[in-house]
């Protein structure tokens, strides 16, 4: 529940929901750069994910000092999809974005961001933005060459064999109107750790009426974060087979299923291809599981959309992909997992190392 209840009269143009959780190193950062956002009608959402280090103190200040903010806090650790949710169903905003708590925004993003959006006049915007790795930073676009145009959703789907719209998943790279959020679109799939952005965005693309693509830079994401998911390669990151197996179940039910399908099963081919290509960074039961369920989710696509992917891919990876196949299934978790050791990261979209694969 919120610590305090913003103002009741007050008008809200935006919400930004900011799940928080063991970040002590890095939310300062982060709530700085929300402070030199704020706007009289704009209001933080800052999720504290029952954090066991110096975090909640962080926080606590904030909800003093940041105009704007609301504290709320969960009473054990329920991963970014739930913390995300946690903050939209308190969201008061006409418009709605998310940050994670160890990222950083430029001085005014979100205004030029609410005035783009506002100008456009779609469901939602999605923008570039800076990737940092230690000194390191490069930019990275939106895969919408068009900017600053109207364009429907679910032509940014495909084509199957390239990078588009559904390959760039992360949430916080845009703002979205509040008619999103009461048709059910912006929350995440319960209990994922890894890989929520994946059915999110997919779900968004395929249901919403207009986008568009901005050249604007303002998120600084924060890479190679030693406590992430992507670095410590446990059993959560298995979590990228449910939050898959969600966007064929989805897609499949889709008018367009026939032309949509293609790209989903490729894309999860390609991610399944990334993990295992990988599998030595995995601790070795969960490197055993990795492989069952890769091979029961391979076994579960529609075969022939399979045997089309595999053909258009060629090479090692779909030789890799059919071998695969063959060996014995495991099935995935059923329903949410449970929730992490105490001290695990769940830092926003660090755990999702297939937000970097494409087909």
């Amino acid at each position: 529940m919120p610590d305090a209840a913003p103002s009741v009269g007050r008008v809200v143009k935006l919400s930004v929901v900011v799940p928080f959780f063991n970040v002590q190193t890095y939310a300062p950062d982060t709530l700085a750069s929300l402070r030199a956002n704020a706007r009289e009608d704009f209001e933080f959402l800052l999720v504290d994910d029952c954090s066991s280090d110096g975090t909640p103190e962080l926080l606590e200040r904030a909800a003093r000092e940041l105009p704007g903010a609301v504290l709320i806090r969960h009473e054990r650790n329920e991963g970014l999809a739930t913390a995300r949710n946690t903050g939209l169903d308190a969201a008061r905003g006409e418009y709605v974005t998310f940050l994670d708590g160890d990222d950083w925004l430029a001085h005014g993003y979100y205004g030029r961001l609410v005035a783009a959006a506002e100008e456009l006049g779609c469901d939602f915007v999605r923008t570039d933005h800076v990737s940092v790795t230690g000194r390191n930073r490069g930019v990275r676009r939106v895969p919408v060459p068009r900017r600053r145009e109207v364009l429907r959703p679910r032509d940014a789907i495909l084509p199957a064999h390239r990078t588009t719209s559904v390959d760039y998943p992360y949430a916080w790279a845009g703002i979205y109107h509040r008619r999103l959020l009461d048709r059910g679109l912006l929350h995440f799939p319960h209990g994922l750790r890894t890989a929520e952005d994946r059915p999110w965005i997919w779900r968004l693309h395929r249901e919403a009426e207009s986008f568009a693509a901005l050249d604007e830079l303002g998120v600084f994401y924060r890479r190679g974060v030693a406590t992430s998911l992507t670095q410590i390669g446990d059993v959560r990151q298995l979590d990228f087979i449910r939050a898959f197996d969600q966007v064929i179940e989805e897609t499949a039910k889709d008018p367009e299923a026939g032309r949509l399908l293609p790209k989903a099963v490729r894309t999860y081919c390609a991610v399944i291809s990334h993990h295992i290509g990988s599998i030595g960074r995995f601790e070795p039961d969960v490197a055993r599981q990795l492989t069952g369920m890769s091979a029961g989710a391979l076994r579960r696509m529609p075969r022939d959309v399979l045997d089309e992917a595999l053909k258009a891919m060629g090479g090692d990876r779909a030789a890799l992909l059919r071998k695969l196949r063959r060996q014995r299934p495991l099935d995935p978790p059923a329903g949410p997992p449970a929730p992490p050791p105490p001290g695990a990261a769940t830092a926003a979209g660090r755990g999702a190392a297939s937000a970097e694969v494409a087909a």
